[in-house]
């Protein structure tokens, strides 16, 4: 391309330095001017730029595929301005190869040996989740299967099985495997139930036969007839396989590779980096002592917070935590949405911020913390190659929320703090527990009681699929980690969010008034003064009339 000088003499166009090129990315995904984020970008870390998680590894994918520039996930999220974090991407390693198949013994990934051993206290439901896609359309079962033969064989975490060795639980990929997919029989709803919780409902008593068998890969697809062009679609997945990312990772592929089969297009079966990629990381940050520093600044951040959160204050708490939950969901409705995207935009963070942040306020006023840690579910994926692993690299990461200062002050806080931790997803949170002495109590969950999850960040409400429309449901199986856990499942025109709680330590009508007060939360943030300070904002005042809403919700549609 060429411009014009002051005396319309032709001249060449400067070509655009990655900086800029990344900017322009970035700019694009926040949905900002171009023109104006350069300067904004220098003084403002991504977080407070409107920047979620979601987006930070959208931004990393879209970095690889079109600049061939790597960049870190946990320096994107943190305080650092983000001009200043883009300008230290990398170029992308070349020829990195996917692992070696085999089906020999491989000693397990950081936190398998967890979730296995979970499974045989607790059962296959506690440790197994499954989210839906309803299809809306005429279903080709012949390129339904072509596409998952494809999903299989690029993905070893998909031909992951677990079994016993002298040492200890091992795993072993598969050379080939067929994913499973079981079709239902067509299911009814009894009077007042929708036919999506009917199917979920069935699916939760058939986990075990469905993903639980010892020598497969722990994880089947379930394909239920809703009525006439109308199919659910249920991916049951064991939590030790397949972790948050992975799970928007396969429906992504598997419904684009739908398109293609019935358009008659060539799908991909070539292996991706699978998750040996992951047990290298881990590795290399044993070997060079970087985890051991890690922790060592972790803990004392963390000595400065509670390590129990009680929210119940009833003494109705088991004696050993058993994984059993349920979950009551509940809406915020188009006024109040509009008011947290509001708020966040005038803050500058993400609406997932707002509502942690609101999350974070009311389990501090229950509790009687100003300053409380939440646990939230992060993908640990720092790397290009990582992005595209079915693997399972999330960590429940402790998050030090401090309710001080102006409602701002205090959002922005909350941002910078998640942005924080993301940083430290890498250490071993029992190994936090133990060196902060809270690891004996197995009443309760060690150092985070109530969690977050922003689950809409990672997947979209709705995707095309050749002609067929899905529409994502997050089931329940009747297991939790946390005694509360505040997940976003949908945003957009019709939020809908699921309050998960322990069974030992809430009753259903007890988590439903907590979810109103958590609504309270969120109407009193969004409607203060920018600078009022959040221990003045008012009490909530319709938790309990919330409280009936929820119970009243549907409990297995997502």
């Amino acid at each position: 391309m060429r411009g014009k000088t002051a005396h319309g003499e032709a001249t060449p166009m400067q070509t655009p330095t990655p900086l800029e090129q990344l900017l322009d990315l970035a700019a694009d995904l926040l949905g900002l001017d171009r023109r104006t984020l350069p300067a904004r970008a220098s003084g403002s870390p991504f977080m407070t730029l409107g920047g979620g998680l979601g987006q930070a590894m959208r931004l990393q994918a879209l970095a690889g595929e079109r600049l061939e520039l790597s960049l870190d996930i946990p320096q994107l999220l943190g305080p650092v301005p983000l001009s200043d974090v883009l300008a230290r991407a990398v170029a992308l390693p070349r020829g990195a190869a996917p692992d070696a198949a085999g089906s020999g013994p491989r000693e397990l990934l950081p936190g398998q040996l967890a979730a296995l051993t979970a499974q045989q206290y607790t059962g296959a439901a506690a440790v197994h989740r499954m989210l839906s896609a309803e299809l809306t359309g005429p279903l080709d079962l012949g390129a339904l299967r072509a596409a998952l033969d494809a999903l299989g064989a690029r993905h070893e975490g998909l031909r992951t099985a677990f079994g016993p060795s002298p040492r200890g639980p091992v795993r072993r990929v598969l050379d080939a495997y067929a994913l499973p997919l079981v079709v239902m029989a067509k299911v009814t709803a009894g009077p007042g139930e929708d036919l999506v919780s009917a199917a979920h409902a069935r699916l939760a008593v058939d986990v075990e036969r469905l993903a639980g068998h010892p020598e497969r890969p722990p994880l089947a697809f379930a394909l239920t007839r809703l009525e006439a062009d109308r199919h659910l679609l249920t991916f049951v997945y064991h939590e030790a396989a397949v972790d948050c990312w992975s799970v928007s990772l396969v429906w992504r592929e598997l419904l684009a590779d739908y398109g293609r089969a019935v358009g008659s297009r060539p799908l991909d079966r070539s292996g991706r980096c699978g998750s040996d990629a992951v047990a290298r990381r881990a590795e290399g940050l044993d070997r060079s002592g970087a985890l051991r520093a890690l922790a060592a600044q972790r803990i004392e951040r963390l000595r400065d917070f509670p390590a129990v959160v009680d929210l119940t204050g009833s003494g109705r708490r088991p004696a050993v935590f058993d994984f059993r939950g349920d979950r009551v969901l509940f809406g915020l409705g188009a006024g109040l949405r509009e008011a947290v995207d509001a708020t966040a935009a005038r803050a500058g963070v993400p609406h997932a911020v707002v509502l942690l942040a609101a999350w974070a306020l009311t389990a501090g006023r229950r509790s009687g913390h100003e300053r409380l840690l939440v646990g939230t579910e992060m993908p640990r994926r720092p790397t290009a190659e990582l992005m595209g692993a079915v693997a399972p690299c999330s960590a429940t990461v402790p998050v030090c929320c401090e309710l001080e200062g102006g409602v701002d002050y205090f959002l922005r806080g909350v941002a910078c703090a998640f942005g924080e931790a993301l940083g430290y997803a890498d250490l071993d949170a029992v190994a936090l527990a133990r060196e902060l002495g809270v690891d004996g109590d197995r009443s309760r969950p060690s150092l985070t009681q109530v969690a977050f999850a922003a689950c809409d960040e990672l997947l979209p409400e709705t995707l095309e699929a050749g002609p067929l429309t899905s529409r994502f449901h997050h089931g329940h199986l009747g297991g939790t980690t946390a005694d509360a856990t505040l997940r976003v499942l949908r945003w957009g025109g019709d939020p809908l969010l699921s309050l998960e709680f322990a069974s030992g330590v809430f009753s259903r009508a007890e988590a439903a008034e907590l979810a109103g007060e958590l609504r309270g939360c969120v109407e009193a943030l969004t409607g203060a003064d920018p600078q009022e300070p959040v221990e003045d904002l008012p009490a909530v005042a319709d938790g309990a009339a919330m409280a009936g809403r929820a119970v009243a919700s549907p409990m297995s549609l997502g």
